[in-house]
Parts: structure tokens; C-alpha cells; sequence
């Protein structure tokens, strides 16, 4: 999440303090990313530094604006795609991915508490969604938002799904002998057949 981003994007609207910048991200974002002070403050010094927004003295406190360069950076992301090439680091995927090569886990069960939650979140969110187009107060922004949280966790179900059956595959392909032995059970994969 780029909250220096969203922050430009919020300053070229008008200027704002850092409270009032927190609010206005919050706010349009549903507090599905909640900041404190202190980040937004933290978020304001690095974009000053950076020579993007500039400090201007308002009688009860100092609120900031966009420098040209920060209107230039506005545009900037506004023509450009989001880059994909480095995913976000996803903690899910790190805990699976070690569960799955560490001794004494169930990674079935890790998949199944993390499924109860997957599902949970899901339907929350898609009860939100209902809420507001049943009030007729979903704002278009929130109710996209939303789209996006439940696509996400769709998608997510649906990757611990076949993580699951991945690993059910994988450990049908170990068969246990007689005593602490394993022999590989022959598959199209061990035998060099094709699939």
C-alpha cells in the first residue's frame, strides 16, 4: 500500500495537515487501512524531504501542499499501471510455504483454520457490500473497494484449496512400509511417463 501516494493524491485536492490526511485516507478507504498519527506525520516529513510537498503556516496548524514535482508525481501514478513484477510480501503465502517444508505441521490443519478465516472475511464483506446498496448510502467508491476485498478472498479460498490438494497428492505419493520406512509410490511423474 503506497500511503505517500495516496496522500499526494489527497494534497492536489487541497492543502491538509497530517490529521486531516489520515481522516480524508481512512475515510475513502472504509479504515480498511487504518494509520496512526504518527505515520501520517512520518508519510508528510519524507514527502517534504523528497521535495513533493512544502509546509505552508495556517493559523491553527501547519498544513502542506503539493510542490510542482508533487503534481508532476500525482500524474505520474495516475498514467502509470501498478507494477506486478515484485509481489507484496503475503504472509499467508510465507506461512504456507513454510509450513509445507517444515517438520511436525499439519499443514491440513493450517489450511483449514486459515479457510475458517478466509470464508469469515468473505462473507463480512460481502454482507457490507449488501448494507450499503440496501441503504442506498454505498458510496460507489466503498462499494469497489469492496468488489476488490471479495475477489481477493475468493481468490484466496481457492488458493488454499489447492494447496491442500496439492500436499493430499504429494503425501499419497509416499507410501509407509513396514517400520520408520518410506518407499516412493510409482507415478507418471517418478516414471518419466508423461502426464
Amino acid at each position: 500500500m503506497s500511503i505517500p501516494k495516496a496522500f499526494l493524491v489527497l494534497l492536489a485536492e487541497r492543502p491538509m495537515n497530517g490529521y486531516q490526511l489520515r481522516f480524508e485516507f481512512e475515510a475513502r478507504t472504509g479504515a480498511t487501512w487504518p494509520l496512526n498519527i504518527g505515520q501520517a506525520y512520518t508519510t508528510l516529513q519524507r514527502l517534504e524531504r523528497d521535495g513533493l510537498v512544502v509546509p505552508h503556516p495556517d493559523e491553527d496548524s501547519e498544513v502542506f501542499g503539493l510542490t510542482e514535482n508533487g503534481v508532476a508525481a500525482v500524474r505520474a501514478w495516475w498514467e502509470s499501471p501498478v507494477e506486478r513484477s515484485r509481489p507484496a510480501r503475503d504472509e499467508l503465502a510465507i506461512k504456507l510455504t513454510l509450513a509445507v517444508t517444515a517438520a511436525d505441521v499439519d499443514v491440513a490443519r493450517v489450511v483449514q483454520s486459515q479457510r475458517t478465516e478466509s470464508m469469515r472475511m468473505l462473507h463480512e464483506y460481502t454482507r457490507l457490500k449488501a448494507d450499503g446498496r440496501a441503504s442506498g448510502s454505498g458510496d460507489r467508491a466503498w462499494l469497489l473497494l469492496l468488489d476488490s476485498l471479495i475477489f481477493q478472498a475468493e481468490a484466496e479460498v481457492r488458493w488454499l484449496d489447492h494447496v491442500e490438494a496439492t500436499v493430499m497428492r504429494d503425501r499419497r505419493l509416499v507410501a509407509p512400509t513396514s517400520g520408520n520406512d518410506q518407499k516412493e509410490v510409482p507415478t507418471a511423474r517418478s516414471t518419466g511417463a508423461r502426464q
